[in-house]
């Protein structure tokens, strides 16, 4: 049951490649549509990139610690780091095979990417003029003899590095009485992506679409870029590497944390290099002047791949028109109860609703803010933003409300990863506009989803998500709202704000789990209470719907649940370290994986409370990081309509066989028995999308 049983729990990080290798499999299955596929093997390469930067950082640092108490820390970071290195390396040839075979698919479907040596004459004039009108000012070549090191580059751009020599003829040897040409000299290049595509479109001819890697568009263009240097020779060959991406925040006292989060970010560009990914055709003397750049140790992962890098790329891969090689366009449900020009927060206030995106539209939050923003009846905006939209409409509608002098408060988290710039920049634009901006808190990430509006009289009203209250994740991330003006949930919604800026109140909860308050125990408690009524012989069952199951405690109980006989059925998206069908310890828990168009983000818990069901959703995983050291937000359900629709939610994904897999601490994924049995498949998000539709008509 603890991490001295192996069998008992998987580490979060083989789980974690567990989950990865899903997503590698759903790009190599033949009846996903092919541009679909592209978009996987994209989804695949970013998040790898993003495990090593982060979970693989981490590993490295605690394996080269020297201090001595911490000895079987490290050796088992070793241990794992091993482990790791062996599922990437076998993940890696796949992945080799999953490109050359949607490659190939394409071909089939007359839209070729070429090679620079297989371009005509037109499409080399094509080429040639791409690279003069819009290529050329962004190619800044280095030579290798004057680059030091590699770590002040940045670690999400790929490179070419560039051997090149005056190859002489037979003839100019014999006249010049020499045996060999010149030395060769060699030089590295940055791929300009962004600003430039990855994928460069030519000119459609012969019922095909062309395409030519951007790469290969810098390769046919070398000479130009090398012009009056005298090479007549020229080869290139990708590679790319990933930097420790965990930033050191500056512990200066004097310094606020807006400007230690500032500096961290900056830090990350000279993080250390802990993978490297290169062409295996490149020569010898090549690899080693890009090796010696880049100060690896034997720690660090150090493999031989094909000749495209950054695979990331093709999630914006061109969809040269070809809409029948993609997923059917769902459109977003206007839902019919919500249409009206009534007032939404008057809706509000009549009964709680709901919206559960991409289904749903997730406009009709925006439309809250915005009424919100104008309506005289309001005197108070306060939420919780994580991640933010390129240009948000959230914080437009912010900070409309601010300037027509409602209180706005933010509460802005500045350690989101990898958004952390971004955020800082939103900052300051909403300060500008007088709202009041908290960079959460010292030591606990705000990670809550939650809004609260001020009223002057009738009562406030609360929104609570499962998700970032973000546009852009809305229309690709399954994610569960509730708009309500129930008094003592909007209430305790009031408190959390209370508690973020006043973190040392003795504040107490009457309806929301918070953490890191109680809302580790509540759940403890909660599975605790199936047991007991399991033993009573009273209705008892968990149903559960989260990304990540991490947490040894929750574990543990679980296996105490199973081992009374409490049927477990759990919907887990992502890290999964339980075991299922260890007799007499998790006989009766089912985990099923789903990948699929949308990504599977709500989070949703049912306990069946001995026959009067409760139900919660809100913004906590399962985890550690969730339970401990996060400001989460776990609201319950009263609404029996919206119970109805959530158990709805987790039937269809418990049925789902079409696009589940077997999630059992193998690592295998396979498929749900009687998958070979010829009948019909079940797609929950295909059925759940049709169930929104009919029942939108009633």
């Amino acid at each position: 049951m603890n991490r001295k049983k192996p069998l008992a729990y998987i580490e979060r990080d083989l789980s974690w490649m567990y989950f990865n290798h899903r997503i590698l499999q759903e790009a190599m299955k033949p009846d996903v549509p092919l541009l679909e596929r592209l978009s996987f093997l994209g989804i695949y390469s970013n998040n790898l990139d993003e495990f090593f930067r982060v979970r693989m950082a981490t590993l490295n640092r605690i394996a080269e610690c020297a201090e001595p108490s911490l000895r079987s820390e490290r050796e088992q970071a070793r241990e794992l780091i091993k482990q790791l290195n062996q599922l990437n390396g076998k993940y890696s040839k796949e992945y080799e095979v999953a490109i050359q075979e949607v490659t190939s698919c394409l071909r089939r479907e007359n839209i070729l990417l070429l090679r620079e040596d297989e371009l005509n004459e037109v499409q080399q004039s094509y080429v040639r003029h791409y690279f003069r009108k819009q290529l050329s000012g962004f190619i800044s070549p280095l030579w290798f003899s004057a680059v030091k090191q590699l770590t002040e580059a940045t670690d999400e751009s790929l490179y070419l590095a560039v051997k090149m020599k005056n190859e002489l003829t037979a003839e100019e040897k014999k006249a010049k009485k020499v045996r060999s040409s010149s030395r060769a000299e060699y030089a590295l290049i940055e791929l300009p992506v962004p600003p430039c595509d990855r994928f460069v479109r030519l000119p459609d001819g012969d019922g095909c679409n062309y395409l030519v890697y951007l790469d290969d568009v810098i390769r046919f263009c070398l000479p130009m870029i090398f012009s009056g240097m005298g090479y007549n020779v020229f080869e290139a060959y990708a590679f790319k590497f990933t930097k420790d991406a965990e930033m050191e925040l500056d512990n200066d006292l004097r310094n606020g944390r807006l400007q230690k989060i500032s500096k961290g970010v900056k830090s990350r560009k000279k993080g250390n290099a802990l993978r490297v990914i290169y062409d295996a055709d490149m020569p010898r003397d090549l690899l080693n002047r890009v090796m010696k750049r880049l100060d690896l140790d034997k720690l660090d992962t150090v493999q031989a791949g094909g000749r495209y890098h950054n695979h990331k790329d093709m999630t914006s891969f061109p969809d040269c028109n070809r809409l029948d090689l993609k997923y059917p366009a769902w459109k977003p449900i206007l839902k019919s109860e919500l249409k009206s020009n009534e007032s939404l927060l008057h809706l509000i206030r009549e009964r709680d609703r709901f919206i559960h995106v991409p289904y749903h539209s997730f406009d009709y939050y925006i439309r809250v803010l915005q009424e919100a923003a104008i309506s005289k009846e309001v005197k108070s905006i306060r939420t919780t933003l994580y991640r933010l939209a390129k240009e948000s409409k959230v914080v437009k509608a912010l900070i409309c409300a601010a300037l027509n002098g409602k209180k706005v408060t933010v509460v802005i988290e500045l350690l989101a990863r990898f958004d952390e710039a971004s955020n800082i920049s939103w900052s300051k634009k909403m300060q500008d506009a007088g709202i009041h901006v908290v960079f959460g808190l010292e030591g606990l990430k705000v990670h809550s989803k939650i809004t609260h509006i001020g009223m002057k009289k009738g009562g406030d009203i609360a929104c609570i998500n499962t998700g970032n209250f973000h546009e852009g994740t809305a229309s690709v991330y399954t994610d569960y709202m509730l708009m309500t003006a129930a008094r003592t949930v909007v209430n305790d919604v009031d408190s959390v704000f209370t508690f973020i800026e006043k973190p040392y109140s003795p504040i107490k909860f009457k309806e929301l789990l918070v953490s890191p308050n109680d809302m580790k125990q509540h759940f403890i408690r909660l599975i605790g209470d199936e047991i007991k009524n399991r033993k009573a012989g009273k209705p008892a069952y968990i149903r559960v719907k989260v990304n990540h199951i991490t947490d040894h405690a929750i574990i543990k109980k679980l296996y105490e649940a199973s081992a009374e006989g409490v049927p477990i059925d759990l919907l887990v998206r992502g890290n999964c370290s339980l075991i299922t069908g260890i007799p007499g310890v998790s006989d009766t828990i089912r985990v099923n994986g789903i990948i699929d168009r949308y990504l599977e983000h709500s989070r949703i818990f049912v306990f069946a409370a001995g026959g009067e069901e409760k139900i919660y959703i809100g913004s906590a995983d399962w985890m550690p990081r969730n339970l401990n050291n996060r400001v989460e937000v776990i609201t319950p359900i009263h609404d029996k309509q919206i119970k109805k629709d959530l158990n709805v939610v987790l039937d269809y994904g418990l049925k789902d066989t079409r696009q589940g897999s077997v999630v059992d601490g193998t690592g295998e994924n396979l498929p749900w028995p009687g998958m070979e049995g010829g009948y019909q498949p079940f797609r929950s998000q295909e059925e759940l999308y049709q169930h929104y539709l009919e029942t939108n008509k009633e």
